[in-house]
């Protein structure tokens, strides 16, 4: 039990870090340009992520054709 204890210990420990890296990183981008905290996550989760996701769904469907091209 306290080696389950001891990893659930860890795995928080490293959600906190990620958390506050990522955090850290947001605040000072949003110092960098000028724009807010608020403003930064906007930009970053409501537009950059959905259009990179979506690129690299595109990205994938043209690999997998190109893979069945080269199959045949």
């Amino acid at each position: 039990m306290d080696i389950l204890r001891d990893l659930m210990m860890w795995i928080v420990q490293v959600g906190f870090s990620i958390y506050a890296y990522c955090t850290d990183f947001v605040i000072c981008a949003a110092n960098l340009t000028g724009l807010s905290y608020y403003e930064i996550n906007a930009i970053l989760f409501c537009f950059l992520y959905p259009f990179v996701l979506v690129l690299l769904v595109v990205l994938f469907m043209i690999q997998k054709r190109r893979y069945k091209a080269l199959q045949r």
